[in-house]
């Protein structure tokens, strides 16, 4: 059982990732890792920990400025993970950001959401780093 957060800055890099028993989980940030094993192994030790009892409501959110196809890869693990533990009569709320004028992330987004299966709530802002 998961009890205590996840907390990891961000880098030049890799996005902020905020992780929390209470179902809150935020991504954010630039996604452009190549190989970087560490991070994604931690915040998949804390998931895994997670479904064995996840909250009532589990509120993703996602907020990329840049993602490149190797962290795509790892978001997508992420997220087949836990909407595998999230079952009804629990919910799972996913909001992907994207700025207005980004076409190429709001693709990627509807992109994954089909891939894993999970429905999506995509929200237009004028300013990716200011949430």
């Amino acid at each position: 059982m998961v009890t205590d957060s996840l907390h990891i800055l961000n880098t030049h890099n890799t996005p902020e990732v905020i992780l929390s028993p209470d179902g809150t989980i935020k991504i954010k940030g630039r996604a452009l890792a190549v190989n970087n094993s560490e991070v994604p192994k931690r915040i998949k030790n804390w998931i895994d920990a997670y479904r064995s009892n996840p909250a009532e409501t589990t509120d993703i959110t996602i907020a990329l400025e840049y993602l490149n196809s190797f962290s795509a890869t790892v978001l997508v693990s992420i997220l087949r993970k836990i909407s595998e533990s999230v079952r009804l009569p629990k919910k799972l709320a996913v909001h992907w950001y994207y700025e207005k004028d980004d076409e190429d992330m709001l693709e990627m987004g509807k992109y994954i959401s089909e891939v894993c299966d999970i429905p999506t709530e995509f929200v237009v802002t004028n300013d990716i780093t200011s949430l």
